[in-house]
């Protein structure tokens, strides 16, 4: 990292200005927080010292900024990340060839002095090519966690899941899947840290890196890039980063708002059915793992509220948004307080995080509304835009429903009851939802 007594590394954490650092790599681990390994090649240890005196001198302009952590893959974005995040103020802190063990190393300096936004971090693929176990991996990840948090209990870490590679660069499948399990372990239940799943993102059906985005196996081309930038933007809206303001949307004549944009007035929980709490304790009883389930037993309305009481639906800037779980999966209804009796067209427009699993429930049926591409359950619709806005219609008429997303028909004769409220779903990811209207036949 840079010269320093190994007093200074052990106490910790403890800096001195950049004036007196020259950032060498320290020559051995000893005193060093963490575990596994510790690149020392020639070309590291140079690209180490020039990318590290480069942060140190764009410091001035980004703090506050959102900090990307990580190695090549990072650091692949260039500085300026080719405008990918517009006028977000974003710091690139990649340095290629990097490990775990490195970045907690540099934590402070590179990340931490600059007082971000937020965090974004992709990390681990090194430290497999040099040998280290997925438990080693995962607790200096960990570590890393640690500091952020005590630096700061409120500021949002986006931890990204490891993406896939090869056996061929000694970075197996299931050794990735190993790494992320025990990342999400790591975090599990931590409202402070949002995990995107950009493994399900990248993976083909063997769980390796796909040519046509990784040419290597290893690292993203322009598609690949295009790809985690979207999965990351609505991240970024949800943590008010970004997509500050609702957009201009006009209801179109005959139809009325169900979603003002501003709070939750008109939306609510509903006692759990009896239908669902016999689904929960069958799949609780199968699975011990089975996600959480809460029970609701009393009608609650959310009518002036802005949030729901565990933060789970926020209204933020026009959209109705269904944040990802702390525990990974939660399984939640947000219902109109409403009931629709009459036919009616709803109408309305999602955006999924990759691979989450939600749906819109159509007075009481549930129709699946998530990341279709990889969540199924219809994966080859032609239209879908993944991690984009899609437009969803359901036109309603004598108990039968006929849904479409962009045009293209998901479920041309879907039953439902006579009556009954409109609901919306979270299980896991990201779904958010705007411009929810209906027109009452």
């Amino acid at each position: 990292m840079f010269r320093l007594p190994i007093v200074l590394l052990t106490a910790s954490l403890l800096t001195v200005p950049v004036s007196a650092q020259d950032f060498e790599l320290p020559a051995t681990d000893d005193g060093l927080p963490g575990a596994g390994p510790i690149r020392r090649y020639d070309w590291f240890t140079n690209l180490w010292k020039r990318k590290r005196r480069q942060f140190a001198d764009e410091a001035p302009k980004q703090e506050g900024a959102v900090v990307f952590l990580g190695d090549s893959i990072t650091q692949g974005w260039g500085q300026d990340f080719r405008g990918a995040f517009g006028d977000l103020l974003t710091a690139n802190r990649g340095i290629s060839g990097d490990t775990t063990r490195g970045m907690l190393i540099r934590l402070d300096d590179d990340v931490l002095s600059l007082k971000p936004s937020a965090v974004v971090m992709l990390m681990g693929t090194n430290d497999l090519e040099e040998g280290a176990t997925p438990g080693v991996i995962a607790g200096n990840v960990k570590l890393i966690v640690a500091k952020l948090k005590k630096h700061n209990p409120q500021m949002p870490i986006v931890l990204c899941n490891v993406f896939p590679s090869s056996a061929t660069k000694k970075r197996p499948a299931d050794k990735i899947k190993q790494i992320n399990a025990l990342y999400q372990a790591v975090v599990k239940g931590d409202p402070q840290i949002t995990v995107v799943d950009t493994w399900t993102l990248f993976a083909d059906e063997k769980g390796d890196a796909k040519k046509p985005e990784f040419p290597d196996l290893l690292h993203p081309n322009a598609a690949g890039y295009r790809k985690w930038r979207l999965a990351l933007l609505p991240i970024f809206a949800t943590l008010k980063l970004t997509e500050t303001a609702a957009d201009d949307f006009k209801l179109e004549e005959g139809y009325r708002s169900l979603f003002n944009g501003r709070d939750l007035t008109g939306w609510g929980y509903r006692p759990t059915t009896e239908q669902m709490l016999k689904a929960r304790a069958n799949w609780h009883r199968r699975d011990p793992n089975a996600p959480p389930w809460p029970v609701v037993k009393k009608a609650v309305a959310f009518d002036g509220k802005t949030v729901t009481p565990e933060g789970r639906y926020e209204a933020i800037s026009g959209r109705l948004v269904v944040k990802t779980p702390p525990e990974g999966r939660k399984i939640q209804q947000l219902w109109t307080t409403e009931e629709f009796g009459s036919d009616f067209v709803l109408k309305l427009e999602f955006r999924a995080t990759p691979n989450a699993d939600s749906g819109v429930f159509i007075r009481k049926p549930q129709l699946q509304c998530r990341d279709f591409v990889l969540a199924g359950p219809w994966k080859d619709l032609e239209k879908y835009k993944p991690q984009q806005w899609n437009e969803l219609v359901v036109s309603v008429k004598a108990g039968v429903a006929h849904c479409s997303c962009n045009g293209e028909v998901l479920n041309a004769e879907f039953k439902v009851p006579a009556s009954g409220p409109i609901g919306l779903e979270g299980d896991r990811g990201q779904i958010e939802y705007r411009r929810i209207r209906v027109r009452v036949e």
